[in-house]
Order: C-alpha cells, then structure tokens, then sequence
C-alpha cells in the first residue's frame, strides 16, 4: 500500500467498509420503497438467483479453461501494483467507484439485501445484520492489516508478500472454485424458488 501502509491501508479498509454499509442501508431502503418488497412474491429473486447462477458458471468455467500452466504472475497483477501505488485520494475514489459499479458486487449486496427483506426484521435489526454482513465482506481487507498494526509492520510483511504471491500463482483456481461453489449454491436457490412459485 505505498510507503506509508499502516495509515493508507487503514483508510482503505474504512473506505470499503462504509461504501459497503451505504450499499446495503440503500438496497434496504429501496427495497422496503419500490423494488425488492418481498410481500409480492420471490418470481424475481428467483430469475436474478438463476441468472447469476449461469453467469458465475461461465466464469468459473473460463476461469479453469483458459488457465496458463507456468505462469507465475497474471497479466492483471502490474495493474494492482499500480492502483496500490495511487496518491491516497483518488486511491480511495477509484477503489469505491469499482465497488459501486462491479457486477458482483452489486450482485453480492442485493442478494443480501433481499434476505434481509424477506426475513422480515424490524428496522434496527436489519441494519445490525447490514453491518455485521459489511463487515464479514471486508474480512479479508481487516486480517491482514490488523496483523501488521497487532504484530507489526516488519513480522507481517514477509508473510503478506508470500501470500500475495501465491494468491497471484493460483489466481484462476482460486476464482473458478469460488465461482462453481457460488453458482451450485444460486442454482439450488434458483430451483428452489421455481418449486415453491
């Protein structure tokens, strides 16, 4: 995260976190308004299961066809380099505008979102449960920096360089196996809403 990663790695981390939790209060809020009120049927929630089933199965599918044997370091991974480098505002800025904007993670949130409404939880436990699920999403973001603010910059990095390392060897595995796992899991969701429908 550039020469001063504690601070910049904190910002980011409270960047994604907040964007995540304004995601979900908004999907909420929606929902409760217009479009994912769960009193008029799951007919919906149903196609957007199956439809994200399909879409992660071809991911998942190209991510282990189109694998490269011997190659240590993806193509993508100069581009991280390079965003993590970024001065720390526009750091910021970019980094929430691709967790606005991306696919799966819109996705992620409104199925979360739609849970939450079918659940039928008053106000403030759908916004405890929004936040403890923004926080799960960040998980991965807090682990690593919390072990360098609790242990220290200087034990950590070692390990985090080699575990970067191996996450970009074993990139397209890592992403296939997430995308078939996810795409069983909506399927069966899928299936199951067209059954009770």
């Amino acid at each position: 995260m550039g020469p001063d990663p504690l601070r910049r790695g904190g910002w980011f981390v409270t960047g994604w976190l907040v964007i995540s939790v304004l995601e979900v209060v908004l999907l909420l809020t929606v929902g409760h308004s217009l479009l994912l009120s769960m009193d008029k049927g799951t007919s919906h929630r149903t196609g957007l299961d199956l439809l994200a089933a399909g879409v992660l199965l071809g991911v998942g599918m190209k991510q282990l066809l189109d694998r490269k044997e011997g190659t240590a370091t993806p193509a993508w991974a100069g581009q991280l380099d390079r965003f993590c480098a970024m001065p720390l505002l526009p750091l910021l800025g970019l980094s929430a505008l691709v967790q606005v904007i991306s696919p799966d993670d819109v996705f992620l949130y409104a199925k979360a979102s739609g849970e939450l409404l079918a659940a039928g939880l008053d106000l403030g436990q759908e916004l405890l449960t929004g936040c403890l699920f923004s926080l799960a999403t960040g998980l991965l973001l807090l682990v690593p920096f919390l072990a360098a603010l609790l242990l220290g910059q200087q034990r950590v990095q070692p390990a985090l360089q080699g575990g970067k390392q191996w996450l970009f060897a074993n990139a397209d595995p890592i992403v296939a196996i997430a995308s078939l796992g996810l795409a069983v899991y909506l399927g069966w969701q899928g299936v199951e809403g067209l059954r009770l429908s």
